[in-house]
């Protein structure tokens, strides 16, 4: 699709919000909506970008109910989107999914369709993957003549075209394709002490480190661990320096293989022993829970009730101090025929983006991948038809917009690292 484009986006969270200020700088759309349960949400979004750029008409709130495919459509239709942007919870992704189906829109994500364990061997093979959900609709999609780019956030996202990067680039054959995902964010209380406050949907993230992690091997595909599986210490740049990280589920272990030849595919991110002692604890209260419990005259899902006792991630930007890094270790032959071993990564500094943009670090790094995408899927860059991953378009031109001045003006960088012996 060229011209100009007219986006719906779907959640008025942190996500949604800096959506709109990064979209804000950008020409290539001619309206933008922000849409979320809660209005006032969404019109102080409007209202920011508005304070930030003034004159900028393109931009309006709207309510929208994400549970329900129906009023999806109805306020794409309304507005002609051109595409539909899922910034919620990926519990919603399947109503607006199939609503910006039914609109005749295209639509992307950041997260996919939910998993659920396997019922006898949870630790040991998938049961329904992330994604399956959307895959099974692959014809529908094509069939329609739209795209339905799945997993286009920073992980996955941007992780999946570092990887494209890598395979068409620098390796002739590739042994492991590892996402590694770091941080040393902190967040400080009004007495300037550091607070539990996740910096991203505490619902997502308990969702992505308590279900079993996945991994994809050659030869026997996909398979599970348990939580938290395999810890390593991997040395992050940016002056993060050494985390430990632990297998989580997540999406690039379901996307790369469909792409790109690899012997392995992992996930680990950088969580820390308080993170995880919170999360197994959580977990042991059966706090963690989705299903409704009575309390008193309501019911109310465990999970939700976490959330709602947590700040809002979006508001924790003049709190929070430190770097965030996503990447991708990727090992193998380089195209020398030489063992080779790349850390391709994205680093995004807090103070740097709350200034630029009035958005905290991981919400900015993870909402400027999707508006790199619409303005290449817009100007034609890139195409296609169906539910493809990042990983089924050419990388180069993404890197070379979300880097460039005239861009995004946000580089990734690439550190050779000593080749390992194991494994």
């Amino acid at each position: 699709m060229s011209g100009r484009s007219r986006i719906l986006v779907v959640g008025s969270g942190g996500v949604g919000d800096a959506v709109a200020r990064i979209a804000a700088r950008r020409p290539f759309f001619e309206h933008l909506v922000v849409a979320g349960h809660d209005v006032a949400r969404a019109e102080r979004t409007v209202a920011a970008v508005r304070e930030r750029h003034p004159g900028e008409e393109r931009f309006v709130a709207a309510h929208v109910d994400a549970r329900s495919a129906g009023a999806v459509e109805a306020l794409a239709r309304a507005h002609g989107a051109t595409h539909v942007l899922n910034a919620v919870d990926p519990r919603f992704v399947i109503p607006v999914f199939e609503g910006a189906l039914a609109a005749g829109s295209d639509y992307l994500d950041m997260a996919m369709s939910l998993s659920s364990p396997h019922p006898e061997r949870p630790h040991e093979l998938p049961g329904v993957k992330l994604g399956d959900a959307q895959f099974a609709r692959a014809g529908a999609w094509e069939d329609a003549g739209r795209l339905a780019l799945v997993g286009m956030g920073v992980e996955p996202g941007l992780s999946d075209v570092l990887a494209r990067y890598a395979v068409d680039h620098l390796f002739s054959a590739v042994d492991e394709v590892g996402v590694r995902d770091g941080a040393d964010l902190q967040v400080l209380g009004d007495d300037g002490e550091p607070l539990f406050a996740p910096s991203f949907s505490i619902w997502t993230t308990i969702e992505e480190c308590l279900n079993p992690p996945v991994v994809w091997e050659r030869g026997t595909g996909w398979r599970t661990l348990a939580p938290f599986a395999e810890p390593e210490v991997f040395d992050f740049p940016g002056g993060i320096g050494p985390v430990e990280c632990v297998h989580v589920e997540h999406e690039e272990v379901l996307l790369v293989p469909r792409w790109l030849p690899a012997r392995k595919v992992t996930f680990k991110y950088g969580l820390g022993a308080e993170f995880i002692g919170v999360l197994r604890t959580l977990h042991a209260l059966g706090l963690d829970s989705t299903a409704p419990l009575r309390v008193g005259d309501v019911q109310v899902a465990p999970r939700d009730v976490v959330a709602a006792a947590l700040p809002d991630p979006a508001g924790l930007g003049p709190r929070m101090t430190g770097t965030t890094c996503a990447g991708v270790l990727v090992t193998g032959t380089g195209t020398d025929g030489r063992p080779r071993e790349v850390y391709l990564h994205h680093l995004v500094d807090n103070a740097w983006s709350m200034a630029e943009y009035g958005a905290q670090c991981v919400v900015w790094q993870t909402a400027v991948n999707p508006v790199v995408a619409l303005e290449l899927l817009t100007t034609g860059v890139w195409s296609g038809a169906g539910v493809l991953g990042p990983e089924a378009f050419d990388a180069v031109p993404f890197l070379d917009l979300l880097s460039a001045d005239d861009g995004y003006g946000s580089p990734w960088a690439l550190e050779e690292r000593t080749p390992s012996t194991a494994g």
